[in-house]
């Protein structure tokens, strides 16, 4: 407990003291500090921030890489609204209102009363065990398609960071981009050691795809433990060896 608020303290600090962060912050959103460390040591022309809530990675990674192009896709209307609000005034920055997947289809998504818990896959027992307040709040109705839907190769200017946050639906993702998958330097994807959502795909099975495509794990960031010091998940960085 005491960790998580110094780390709350430190990252209201570090988005308070840096003017570019007040856009974020006027919405009541807060840049990703926590990717700092990993962001700082690449280099990236374009970023494809699948799950990006009200653009709290998205912040970060303009604020590293000014001139990068940002593909960001949020399905849930609200955070998307904020996202938009914050980057209405950055013609590099796009966003794509749906969710990534392996086909093209109309699914049901589990809204959560904290809103960046929602997921495409049911919320779990362990999921309100760790985290008590991401209980299920309602369910809609949303578009969902592979990546290159919307996107095709010509799009991506290397170096490219994929970055996956979508509570337990990564595998599915992963799937929905197959086809742009070796265009990619690098996949940033959030994982967990237990499920946390139903039937959700663990590290294990994600570490065994990307290395399936030549992607090596080269770090793992932000390893949250619960109150028994059990480790829950963490961020996964990989890098195309191809």
């Amino acid at each position: 407990m005491i960790n998580n608020l110094y780390k709350k303290s430190k990252k209201f600090l570090f988005n308070i003291s840096n003017p570019f962060f007040w856009k974020g912050l006027q919405y009541g959103v807060y840049a990703g500090a926590e990717h700092k460390s990993l962001l700082k040591n690449l280099h990236c022309k374009t970023i494809i921030d699948i799950g990006a809530n009200r653009g709290q990675f998205s912040l970060m990674a303009k604020y590293l890489f000014p001139n990068a192009i940002i593909f960001a896709f949020e399905p849930l209307p609200i955070p998307a609204s904020v996202f938009r609000k914050i980057f209405k005034n950055d013609p590099t920055v796009h966003l794509i209102e749906a969710g990534i997947g392996r086909k093209k289809e109309t699914r049901p998504f589990y809204v959560s009363y904290q809103d960046d818990s929602s997921s495409f896959l049911p919320i779990g027992e362990n999921q309100l065990r760790v985290f008590p307040k991401t209980g299920h709040k309602e369910t809609i109705n949303v578009p969902i398609a592979p990546l290159t839907q919307w996107i095709n190769k010509n799009d991506i200017v290397n170096p490219t960071l994929l970055k996956i946050d979508v509570q337990g639906y990564e595998l599915d993702v992963l799937y929905g981009s197959e086809d742009l998958l070796p265009f990619f330097s690098y996949v940033y994807v959030e994982s967990s050691f237990c499920e946390l959502y139903l039937n959700q795909a663990l590290a294990d099975d994600i570490i065994i795809f990307l290395n399936s495509y030549r992607f090596k794990l080269k770090g793992i960031y932000n390893l949250y433990y619960d109150k028994y010091e059990n480790c829950i998940q963490g961020d996964f960085f990989f890098k195309n060896m191809s």
